[in-house]
């Protein structure tokens, strides 16, 4: 089938890029589908939202950027999209990408969990009272350089 998107334009998409979000995004709850598209650029994916072209977040693994994440989340979250083990799970974090790209940053706290099998996803609360909803990337990126450094 072929959607409008945000980065794209007009593209081609495949049923098994179709997510469903049974209680939306925080902020966007009455849109419950949503396209996990690779990005052409980098370690991303967007989220595109089926029949808002305007609407799309950057996501990405947050191990690429913090290897010591930790997912902490509810198990009621969890099994609210029939997710029993973490073999059936992803889990991305949404970012935001301001002009000064120095700025990026990550939402730690409001993770998105996939189940890999049925493709129902949640942005759910991270339990973990580290996170916050911005991350700065490039600080974790220095910061994990500068353990290395000193790890000699």
């Amino acid at each position: 089938m072929k959607i409008q998107t945000k980065p794209y334009g007009e593209i081609e998409v495949s049923e098994k890029q179709r997510l469903f979000f049974p209680d939306g995004i925080i902020g966007f709850e009455d849109i419950k589908y949503y396209f996990m598209l690779d990005s052409r650029e980098g370690p991303y994916y967007w989220l595109q939202a089926e029949g808002y072209p305007e609407l799309a977040f950057i996501i990405m693994n947050p191990r690429l950027f913090k290897d010591d994440y930790k997912l902490m989340v509810r198990e009621e979250d969890l099994k609210s999209i029939d997710i029993n083990s973490r073999d059936e799970m992803l889990d991305f974090v949404i970012l935001t990408v301001p002009e000064d790209l120095t700025k990026i940053s990550a939402n730690l706290m409001g993770p998105i969990i996939i189940n890999r099998k049925t493709r129902k996803a949640k942005q759910v609360i991270s339990e973990n009272d580290e996170y916050t909803v911005k991350h700065y990337i490039i600080d974790e990126i220095k910061g994990r350089k500068k353990k290395l450094v000193e790890s000699r």
